[in-house]
């Protein structure tokens, strides 16, 4: 039996000839696939799933992942998609900010900002585990969602049964196996708090329209539903936010505070180099020690915040 389990990424030699002889010569599939395809199969699917007088929820956190998700729903379902988007205090510099204002004037969805930044923070008061992290961030968002749920009822009449998620393949690989599958032979890489880390319990059932997808394919999706294309080149940023890139407790001291500042540091430096559409996902993270410099030509005892860029395909694989 050959295995292709690594013949798939970039990094592996004659990976994608090896796979188009087996796909084209060996087996003789066709390749017909098209992303225009993807997105009529898609509306239909969720055109099926949803009745006419359901009502939707999406989770917007101003991504490509969501925003393409988001987009791609209101194409099928029109005015009966309500999206939301949660400021859970671990956004990056005016976070909240840009991605309310970049929704109202470039998109036009119909977008209610939650602040439950008090909320997660309490809850992940001395957590340094980052698993736990996720786990943790994975079920707040279910509960706001469930709350929003309920006022919509309200006001509706009904409540809505669906939560739409831009999950994407790369996030079902990373979370896998599932405990209690039996397989042992993936490891899970890290539970995204959009799979490994959502509640057994959950009342909303998901629609993830992308979760076949991987990031590359989803710029691609998005152009076709003419997302704008500034939307659709921002770097990749994790679902639970800086509470990833701040190692340790996130609520101690002035941990996000640092990250944030330097993070909007970076960022634009590398935008002013003119080089940002050209890297995958540039950013800092905050490591909980001290170190010994030099400021202001006076010795400094302060903590260090790391720097990283890297370049990716797909971003199963990078280089840096």
């Amino acid at each position: 039996m050959i295995s292709f389990l690594f013949v798939k990424v970039t990094h592996s030699p004659e990976g994608m000839e090896t796979l188009r002889y087996f796909l084209f010569d060996v087996c003789g599939v066709n390749a017909g696939w098209k992303m225009e395809d993807v997105m009529d199969e898609e509306i239909e699917v969720i055109n099926n799933t949803v009745a006419p007088d359901d009502h939707v929820i999406c989770a917007l956190s101003g991504g490509v992942d969501s925003t393409v998700a988001a987009t791609l729903v209101h194409k099928a379902i029109g005015d009966r998609l309500h999206c939301v988007f949660v400021d859970n205090g671990l956004l990056r510099y005016k976070e909240r900010e840009r991605v309310m204002e970049t929704f109202e004037r470039d998109l036009h969805l119909p977008v209610t900002c939650v602040d439950a930044s008090e909320q997660f923070l309490s809850k992940l008061k001395g957590v340094v585990d980052p698993e736990m992290k996720r786990k943790i961030i994975g079920k707040e968002f279910i509960c706001i969602f469930d709350a929003f749920a309920h006022e919509l009822e309200q006001k509706l009449g009904k409540k809505p049964a669906f939560l739409v998620q831009g999950t994407l393949y790369p996030d079902v690989i990373e979370s896998c196996p599932p405990p209690g599958s039996g397989r042992t032979h993936s490891h899970t890489i890290k539970s995204h708090h959009n799979v490994g880390g959502l509640p057994k319990d959950m009342k909303l059932k998901l629609i993830e329209p992308l979760k076949l997808l991987f990031k590359d394919e989803v710029r691609q999706l998005g152009r076709i539903l003419k997302v704008p294309e500034p939307f659709l080149k921002r770097h990749p940023f994790p679902g639970p936010g800086l509470a990833v890139r701040v190692l340790g407790d996130v609520t101690e001291g002035n941990a996000l505070d640092i990250v944030r500042q330097v993070d909007e540091i970076f960022i634009q430096s590398i935008k002013d180099a003119g080089i940002y559409d050209s890297i995958w996902q540039a950013f800092a993270v905050f490591l909980p020690v001290k170190s010994v410099g030099v400021q202001g030509d006076q010795r400094t005892h302060s903590y260090v915040v790391t720097l990283r860029a890297v370049t990716s395909q797909d971003g199963m694989t990078a280089d840096w």
